[in-house]
């Protein structure tokens, strides 16, 4: 999977999953702004990552991404190396 394919899926299952417009998942946006993130619906991120993907991540590492661009670095990073 290339990155830009990993990208447009992931920007198609977390617009779908929090009911936001693709348009707002810009590389530089706020992800907790953004898909109006809570404690509880980072479980559900984690969860749908790890299961759109294929990968184990925890949460306080998925966090230290604030903006779509990192978490994209970190996903890409994740699934290249397994």
């Amino acid at each position: 999977m290339t990155k830009e394919e990993m990208i447009a899926k992931t920007i198609q299952i977390l617009a779908d999953e929090f009911e936001v417009e693709k348009e707002e998942i810009t590389p530089d946006a706020d992800i907790k702004k953004t898909l109006d993130l809570d404690s509880l619906s980072l479980v559900d991120l984690v969860a749908l990552i790890e299961e759109t993907f294929d990968v184990k991540i925890k949460g306080t590492e998925l966090m230290q991404a604030v903006t779509f661009s990192q978490l994209y670095d970190f996903l890409y990073e994740r699934i290249s190396s397994k």
